[in-house]
């Protein structure tokens, strides 16, 4: 029954995780056509700050909360309800920050002053991608996965229409105008999903005093289960966050040009990256499933039954992994031309891909460390494999290879995190 339960909820996942990334490449395309390079290329440097707020904006609290569930603590409408109120104050203290430091952040930092209003866009939708998270992973605790997958489909649904209609209209105001309409356009999504999971909610699904009231203990639980566990996002974010400035403060200190560096960011981060992640909705799929598994086997010292669904997530994931792999490098060219209209980092991909097969399995391996309650060791792993990134980044930037030097640190941070958590999950199953 446990197995049958897994496999389900992986299948569902799968099957839902391949149809948004369908809908996720239809919106990259969009949006690529729509925007451009530079459009793309600008997109792209505030998107490390986007993602190091989410991180901040959660705080993991959607993966305590599903840890929480799955072991049925107790009551677990007040585990979801009495934290939204919390995420709530933790957003707005982050809006409040994008107000007075946003211009910094785009002229000093990221060096184009223009970025200010894209930036104070972002913080408009943090408290709706937090509650929506905090939704989903009540169903992820339950390993209830069919309202996860309906409300990311017609949440991508919902934002392609959007992005549709408004880009070639806010483009008429300018570029950096269609760019903050496509940060904005996550609040129409967002929304969709909430509502969506709201209406998955038991028919007989009421809320009492009780369960909105917050409870010291379940808070405390949430708090000391999700800071370690974001620890490893909000590190890898930081590192995000930092990249693009590194990159273009150094490059133009040695003598690069300002569209150099937009241009390349963007086809590397733009179309290389999205690319080679495509299989990642297979991964992680694998691991939301895992995730409630494992927490609930290892809790109960069930050793064999965790070691054998981690085994089965590792085989799954190069499964898809390995032939994707062959398909990047053989036909990166026209994988460009079909998707993005370009045949721009072509040798970029030729060089990550073979390493992106590591990639694949270091989401199940981080998943499994965090269903343990090992999460500040994944934290660790990540921090170490951080320095080294941003250690390489720094030398092989000042060679004058371009964007190469930002290739070679992500070569060598993922081989590292990933032979990090590969040794540690073996160390604590033994």
């Amino acid at each position: 029954m446990k197995k049958s339960k897994f496999v389900k909820s992986t299948l569902i996942l799968i099957i839902g995780g391949f149809i948004t990334k369908i809908l996720g490449m239809i919106i990259k395309i969009v949006m690529t056509r729509l925007v451009g390079t530079e459009g793309i290329g600008l997109y792209m440097m505030i998107s490390p700050t986007f993602m190091l707020l989410i991180t901040l904006a959660q705080l993991g609290f959607p993966i305590a909360i599903s840890k929480l569930v799955a072991e049925d603590r107790g009551n677990n409408k007040n585990i979801v309800f009495s934290i939204i109120p919390i995420s709530i104050i933790i957003n707005i203290i982050i809006i409040i920050f994008l107000l007075f430091f946003s211009g910094f952040l785009a002229t000093n930092l990221l060096k184009d002053p223009n970025l200010k209003i894209p930036l104070l866009c972002v913080g408009l939708v943090l408290p709706f991608i937090s509650i929506s998270s905090i939704l989903r992973s009540y169903f992820f605790g339950k390993q209830k996965m069919i309202p996860h997958v309906v409300s990311n489909v017609t949440e991508d649904i919902i934002r392609l229409i959007t992005l549709i209609i408004g880009i070639p209209i806010f483009l008429t105001k300018g570029i950096y105008s269609a760019i903050s309409f496509i940060v904005l356009s996550n609040i129409f999504s967002e929304i969709t999903s909430i509502v969506v999971l709201f209406i998955f909610l038991p028919k007989n699904f009421n809320l009492t005093k009780k369960d909105i009231t917050p409870n010291a203990k379940n808070i405390k639980d949430i708090f000391n289960i999700g800071l370690p566990s974001t620890g490893s996002r909000i590190l890898g974010n930081i590192a995000y966050f930092f990249e693009p400035i590194i990159i273009t403060n150094i490059l133009l200190h040695i003598g690069y040009t300002n569209n150099f560096i937009v241009t390349e960011y963007g086809i590397l981060n733009g179309y290389v990256m999205p690319l080679l992640t495509l299989p990642s909705f297979f991964t992680a799929a694998i691991s939301q499933a895992l995730l409630p598994v494992v927490s609930n086997a290892y809790s109960r010292n069930d050793v064999k039954y965790t070691k054998q669904k981690i085994r089965q997530a590792i085989f799954f994931s190069l499964l898809i992994g390995i032939p994707a792999t062959i398909i990047f490098l053989f036909f990166p060219s026209l994988l460009l031309k079909v998707i993005y209209n370009t045949n721009e980092g072509i040798s970029y991909i030729k060089v990550l891909a073979p390493l992106f097969i590591l990639h694949y399995i270091q989401s199940p391996l981080t998943s499994s460390l965090q269903a343990m309650g090992k999460a500040k060791c994944a934290m660790m792993g990540t921090l170490i494999g951080i320095i080294i990134k941003i250690t390489t980044l720094f030398i092989f930037l000042n060679l004058k290879i371009g964007l190469w030097g930002l290739v070679i640190a992500i070569s060598t941070s993922t081989i590292f995190i990933t032979l990090h958590h590969i040794y540690y999950v073996k160390k604590y199953l033994n």
